[in-house]
């Protein structure tokens, strides 16, 4: 049995092997057309995706409105989002995707999945899948809406 890291080795494995898959995912981004975006874009864009205005967005995020208005501006400029009159409120501006924002989503998803199944065939399916079952239940169902906030973007 090998022997047991220390438990603070644990956050720089977890941080790591996260920056190595998102890294390459936007390397590969880069390659199929989405140069400009970045990895607090993939967040936003995954909030936005599920609706609502600047303000939800924020909630979301954990950020302020200010710090989403700005994200939301510069995806905007991106051609990723756009900003559509609420259908409910007449005062309320609503955030959505457009076609370049949902294909930018879709494309991502694709990569990721041939990037996981390039690392399970590193360490073995077993293995991959033991990891993926181990997060799932040390994490949180809010997890993605949790972190963004907390990382500061």
């Amino acid at each position: 049995m090998p022997p047991q890291r220390p438990g603070n080795a644990l956050p720089f494995l977890l941080l790591t092997a996260f920056r190595v898959l998102i890294d390459e995912l936007h390397v590969h981004l880069a390659e199929v057309g989405h140069p400009d975006l970045r990895p607090a874009h993939g967040f936003a864009m995954q909030m936005i995706n599920r609706g609502g205005s600047i303000s939800d967005l924020g909630r979301r995020l954990g950020v302020s409105k200010q710090a989403a208005s700005k994200t939301v501006t510069g995806l905007e400029h991106l051609g990723y989002v756009q900003r559509i009159p609420s259908a409910t409120d007449q005062r309320q501006i609503e955030v959505a995707l457009t076609a370049r924002g949902v294909e930018a989503l879709t494309v991502s998803g694709e990569i990721l999945n041939r990037l996981r199944n390039e690392w399970a065939a590193r360490v073995g399916e077993r293995e991959m899948t033991l990891v993926e079952d181990a997060l799932a239940q040390l994490g949180r169902p809010d997890g993605l809406e949790r972190i963004v906030g907390w990382l500061g973007a």
